[in-house]
């Protein structure tokens, strides 16, 4: 009787399991929208109040990353505090979600955009993202000029919009 013998199994290569794990982990990272907040704070007298980025000088909406663990509501609170020193009073409305990868010149982010009733008084939190605050009456937003594609965001919110672009 012949016996043949039994391969022995292959065992994976520990270094080579860790390498797919972390290319796993980058690609789940890196190769999916961040997901972020844009508010449009009304003041009771009805200025919108925009915010001067320091990365490019240019005025736009208050907002930023939903951090891990946070919901909406949540983040545009957070947000709005930390850039404006504004209280959030109430969420009025959903103004859009924008997803175009483009939007962003820093990386492929998509953006729910809400409109708040908002009080207090304005003083800028975050000084390592933001140069200026202003309350602008609806005839002095310097349309054309904004950051990022804030200049659509406010066109949709001034036609009554909600928009899925």
């Amino acid at each position: 009787m012949t016996h043949e013998l039994e391969s022995p199994r292959e065992q994976p290569n520990p270094a080579l399991q860790i390498w797919r794990l972390l290319q796993t982990a980058v690609g789940l990272i890196f190769r999916h929208p961040i997901t972020g907040t844009s508010i449009i704070p009304v003041l009771p007298d009805g200025r919108i109040v925009l915010v001067r980025r320091r990365d490019n000088g240019r005025w736009s909406l208050p907002g930023g990353i939903v951090d891990w663990g946070e919901d909406i509501p949540s983040s545009t609170k957070r947000e709005l505090a930390e850039e404006t020193g504004l209280n959030l009073v109430k969420i009025n409305r959903l103004v859009g979600v924008y997803s175009d990868p483009k939007r962003d010149p820093r990386f492929h982010s998509i953006c729910i955009v809400i409109e708040a009733s908002v009080d207090g008084e304005m003083q800028v939190h975050d000084t390592l993202e933001i140069l200026d605050i202003r309350a602008f009456a609806l005839a002095e937003i310097p349309q054309g000029e904004l950051s990022h594609d804030h200049d659509r965001q406010l066109q949709d919110y001034f036609s009554g919009m909600t928009v899925l672009a």
